[in-house]
This record gives C-alpha cells, sequence and structure tokens, in this order.
C-alpha cells in the first residue's frame, strides 16, 4: 500500500513568511520532526499543544499542554482500566497566560505551575522526561515522573492536513516508545515499564489554524507482533478525509511504513465499550480494538464545547509489514477515540 503523498526530507516552515497562510512546500508527510510552526496573526483560531500520554495494561496517565489562543488548557488524567478509577487535575487560564508552545516543536523545556498543577516536559535527544505535582479533587496528592526513550532511528508521523490556505494542521504524532517510572496517588503507587511489564508513551503534537467546528478519529497502540517485531499503531481519520492526507501508519520496528489511504472506522457512538473496527480497503490493515474501558468528557464553556469518547483496551488483527504482506498482532495494548468539538 504505497502512498502517494509527499515526503518531506529537509526543514520547513509550516507558514508563508506572513505567519498567516500555508507555505505550499509545507504540505507532505515525514518521518521526524522537519517543520517549524512560524504562526502568526490570525488570533483566536489557532491551536498548539503538546499530548503525553503514557498506557500499560494496569494504567492509563496523559499530560496536555495546550494553548488554544483565547484560553490555555493544562490537564493531567489518570485511569485504571480494569477497576475503571480515574482522577487528575485540570487547569484552564484565560488568554492562555503562561502557557507556551514553541514553534520548534519537542525541543526544550515545557513548564507550568498553579496552586493544584505543576507540569514540566523536558525534551532530549534521547527522551523526553516527564514530572507532574498535582492534587486530587479528594485532597490527596499526586505525583508523576517518568522518561520516555527517544530509540536512535526510531520514527515518527508527522503530516501537515490542509484544509485551504488559511486552515490547516501539522500534526506529529509518535507510538511505540518504552517508558518507565512511577506515578503516587495518595498512598497508592503504580510502576510503569520496566520489570513490572511494558508501558508505552505516545506523543501527539498539534500546531496550526483550525475551523470553529470539527471532529475527529484518533487511535494508537503498541506491543509485538506474533512473529516478534516491535509493532506501532497510528490511525486517524474525519479531520482529514478528502484533503489528499492521512496520519495513518505503522512502526515496524521503529520503521514508519505510511498509508495513504483513508480508513474505513466502525463503531458505535453511543455504546462505546463494544469493538471499534478499522480496516483499510485492501484489509492489509485490519483491526479491531476491544475497550476494557471508556473515558467521556463533556465540556460546555458556551463558545468552546468538546466531547470525546476515549477507549483503552487491545487490538488484534492484521497490519502491513512494507513488503506486500501481513503481520499479526494479538491484543496489543492501545486506544481510540472520537471527539466532537466547537472551539
Amino acid at each position: 500500500m504505497p502512498s502517494n503523498e509527499h515526503e518531506i526530507t529537509a526543514p520547513v516552515d509550516l507558514c508563508a513568511p506572513d505567519g498567516h497562510r500555508l507555505n505550499p512546500s509545507a504540505k507532505g508527510w515525514s518521518r521526524s520532526i522537519l517543520h517549524r510552526a512560524n504562526l502568526a496573526g490570525r488570533w483566536g483560531r489557532t491551536k498548539r499543544w503538546d499530548y503525553w500520554a503514557i498506557q500499560s495494561e494496569d494504567f492509563v496517565i496523559a499530560v496536555t499542554v495546550a494553548d488554544i489562543d483565547y484560553l490555555g488548557l493544562v490537564v493531567l488524567d489518570w485511569i485504571e482500566p480494569h477497576t475503571h478509577r480515574t482522577g487528575g487535575r485540570a487547569v484552564m487560564v484565560p488568554l492562555a497566560r503562561g502557557v507556551a508552545l514553541p514553534d520548534d516543536a519537542a525541543t526544550g523545556r515545557l513548564e507550568f505551575t498553579s496552586r493544584n498543577l505543576r507540569v514540566a516536559i523536558d525534551y532530549r535527544d534521547e527522551a523526553a522526561d516527564l514530572s507532574a505535582q498535582w492534587t486530587e479533587k479528594d485532597g490527596s496528592g499526586g505525583n508523576l515522573t517518568a522518561s520516555v526513550a527517544a530509540p536512535a532511528g526510531h520514527e515518527s508521523l508527522n503530516v501537515v492536513i490542509p484544509w485551504s490556505e488559511t486552515q490547516f494542521q501539522f500534526t506529529s504524532k509518535h507510538q511505540a516508545r518504552p517508558a518507565t517510572g512511577s506515578v503516587t496517588i495518595g498512598d497508592r503507587t503504580h510502576e510503569l515499564g520496566g520489570a513490572v511489564g511494558h508501558a508505552w508513551g505516545i506523543l501527539d503534537i498539534g500546531r496550526g489554524r483550525w475551523p470553529y467546528q470539527t471532529q475527529w478519529n484518533w487511535g494508537g497502540g503498541a506491543g509485538y507482533a506474533a512473529s516478534g517485531e516491535l509493532i506501532g499503531v497510528q490511525i486517524g481519520g474525519k479531520w482529514t478525509d478528502a484533503t489528499g492526507f492521512t496520519e495513518n501508519g505503522i512502526i515496524l520496528d521503529g520503521r514508519l511504513i505510511k498509508i495513504g489511504e483513508d480508513l474505513e472506522w466502525s463503531y458505535d457512538w453511543d455504546r462505546p465499550l463494544d469493538p471499534w473496527i478499522v480496516p483499510t480497503a485492501d484489509r492489509r490493515l485490519d483491526l479491531k480494538l476491544a475497550p476494557v474501558h471508556d473515558r467521556h468528557a463533556n465540556t460546555n464553556l458556551g463558545v468552546l464545547t468538546n466531547e470525546v469518547h476515549q477507549v483503552f483496551g487491545h487490538w488484534t488483527g492484521s497490519v502491513p509489514d512494507g513488503a506486500g504482506s501481513t503481520l499479526r498482532v494479538d491484543e496489543i495494548l492501545g486506544f481510540a477515540e472520537e471527539a466532537r468539538a466547537r472551539w
């Protein structure tokens, strides 16, 4: 399943010199972050975020740092998928004061401090270090210390989705990155990775200008094929449809296999714990997620609304091997979501 999309192999600015219009040379995808998000002007429509998650069999923790122009959002949330215990802390900052994300993504240090939540993300060549301290709603304290490796040669999926000359998005998706660390909430500690089993880091970087109303699908996963290869799953939909570009691909032993066709997502919004089925037309990618937990969030702040079903579970099926055949995966960890937003 070769992709007809243009592969970018050298650094490029996302925007034209005015920082307002899409640079035509930025259209395409790459195996590492090559786009510089030189966004300027058009206040109110620009969105920037870094979203990190670490998923293990028994625990999921996520950290979001987002600037959507008129509001900053810094969120830490955690889930025990099998017990359905959840928690965390969210802070909203008017006009995104104190929330800054760089044009050169995944570089330097992101830091945010408020009374009930402190977050720091340090990007290094060989890893990203995540730390957070927060207060739960019941008054108990939480602490995260983790490191997500960036193994040499491990590729990511980076692509520009062009809706128009003035509405476009650069996204950088990272899957199957080994993670280690620990999370303490009150008197309970969860170890991540290492001797207790695999934990996988997930990174979603976004920089762009969005329409006010949108929907998207996103899914990912990591684990080992039946034949032993390390597999990372990166799939999406709705928001990319009919643009000529996708955020679909498989990471096979660290190498990206780009999928240039739209996927056929099948699931029930009203029954999110039913299977989520995602194939390509030729069935070389043919995956089914069996969810064990649904994280349903519904935010309504008038002009800003967002409702999401994000389900966690295990993927089973087949993925392309890049050589015309497929690899079997059985119950590898993963997630899928649909979001409906006005922002």
